[in-house]
């Protein structure tokens, strides 16, 4: 069967065009079928992993580094420094002090720690601008009495708040940079907010005129590994990135950058020290030096041939998804985090009678397991409200580059080629 007749429809020159563009793709994934059920006949090759052992059912993953879905996957450096960090007994307080000065020195800020993901950042932050390195007042928290305990959440309440409100402190909403100025007062101890570009210019100005230290949200921030300079020259107070996302570092690790004052009151606050409030945001060993080894492996990555690589993964899927008549896609960067060539998949979902929740839905439950972006969120607590309320939008089929691995954009295609053309038959004979 040639690629345009699973339209059910008679082609027309554009169909059969984007059907003569699939047919390489096509003819690979023909060779490659055949060598999965010859590869799957050998003794052993089958064999349940670590995963399936436990009835849990690993994918692929097409939707990002999503925390639910387990992150990223670790660089080859990453667990090679884990491994070996693994072999030896050190002295925690040695160690951060010893990656603060070599986190320094990539990025060109102060100081900087290795953290319990960009959330276990937060929360060391605003204990840090509260408690200050004062033993008394560590141990005081979440007690906030006689402390400045107010921190101006710049652009709305955020889901990982939690992580500031743990420590003691009280949330103030700001949305604009006047509310920002006039929600700062004595009782001021942080700022914190998720914005970039002009909007985080203008929050760190009225910071400064305030005198009150910014904490700077960017856990997806990396790649760019630019960012970790581009802050630091910048002159933001504090500023954190997950390690467990783009940096592709310990999946229960962080990293948080700035002032050196601020990183030793947070060191103040954190585990070992027993009797500090972030005591059970600990990270180990490993996580210490996995992420430094991430930061490390970023410095020598050439991130415009990776977005070549990506973005060859996703216009693959593209061409086989746009064989189907009425299927259009484009391809972005996004600007604000998880910053890939990100493949957008369109249809007609009211004609069709086929949602995007559907495709969704056909996807996970198939095999392989392939999971891909939608505005679903199996993740969030349900009485979550951020920032501030958002207009309603179509809910649209995405699929992210940088969490597949290489091949798996051929399954992805096929797959998404053969549920949307049944759909598209299904929609022709109804």
């Amino acid at each position: 069967m040639t690629p345009d007749r699973i339209v059910y429809q008679t082609p027309g020159r554009r169909t059969v065009l984007k059907g003569m563009a699939a047919l390489p793709l096509l003819g690979t994934i023909a060779a490659e079928a055949l060598w999965q059920k010859a590869r799957a006949a050998v003794p052993g090759r089958s064999q349940p992993n670590i995963y399936t052992k436990l009835g849990v059912r690993p994918f692929i993953n097409a939707r990002g580094t999503w925390t639910y879905l387990s992150g990223s996957l670790e660089l080859p450096e990453v667990r090679a420094a884990k491994q070996e960090a693994a072999r030896h007994f050190v002295d925690i307080f040695e160690l951060q002090r010893a990656a603060s000065k070599r986190l320094a020195e990539l990025s060109g800020a102060e100081a900087g720690m290795v953290t319990s993901g960009a959330a276990g950042a937060m929360a060391l932050a605003t204990a840090a601008c509260m408690a200050g390195s004062d033993p008394k007042k560590v141990w005081q928290l979440p007690d906030t009495a006689g402390m400045k305990n107010e921190v101006v959440m710049y652009g709305g309440r955020s889901a990982f708040d939690s992580a500031i409100r743990l420590v003691g402190a009280k949330l103030v909403l700001a949305h604009t940079p006047e509310e920002l100025q006039a929600a700062i007062s004595p009782n001021t101890a942080m700022i914190y907010t998720t914005a970039l570009g002009e909007r985080l210019a203008r929050a760190l100005s009225i910071a400064r005129q305030a005198h009150v230290p910014l904490l700077l949200d960017d856990a997806a921030g990396i790649p760019p590994i630019e960012n970790l300079r581009l802050y630091a020259k910048m002159g933001i107070d504090l500023f954190c990135f997950s390690g467990g996302k783009g940096l592709a570092g310990p999946q229960c690790s962080g990293i948080l950058i700035g002032r050196k004052d601020l990183i030793e009151a947070a060191m103040a606050n954190n585990s070992p020290w027993e009797g500090a409030v972030c005591r059970a945001m600990k990270v180990g060993k490993e996580e210490v030096m996995g992420c430094l080894a991430a930061v490390e492996a970023w410095q020598k990555m050439d991130l415009n041939a990776l977005n070549k690589e990506w973005h060859q993964r996703v216009k693959k899927i593209a061409t086989l998804a746009e064989t189907v008549k009425g299927v259009t896609t484009t391809i972005t960067i996004p600007e604000g985090g998880n910053r890939y060539p990100t493949l957008t998949i369109n249809w007609d979902q009211n004609a069709w009678r086929f949602t995007v929740a559907d495709c969704d839905r056909h996807l996970r439950e198939g095999e392989p397991r392939i999971e891909v972006l939608t505005m679903s969120n199996p993740s969030m607590v349900p009485a979550v409200v951020e920032r501030s309320p958002k207009s309603p939008r179509t809910d649209v089929l995405q699929i992210v580059s940088m969490t597949m691995q290489p091949g798996e954009e051929l399954i992805v295609g096929k797959r998404l080629r053969d549920i949307l053309a049944k759909a598209s038959k299904n929609a022709a004979g109804a």
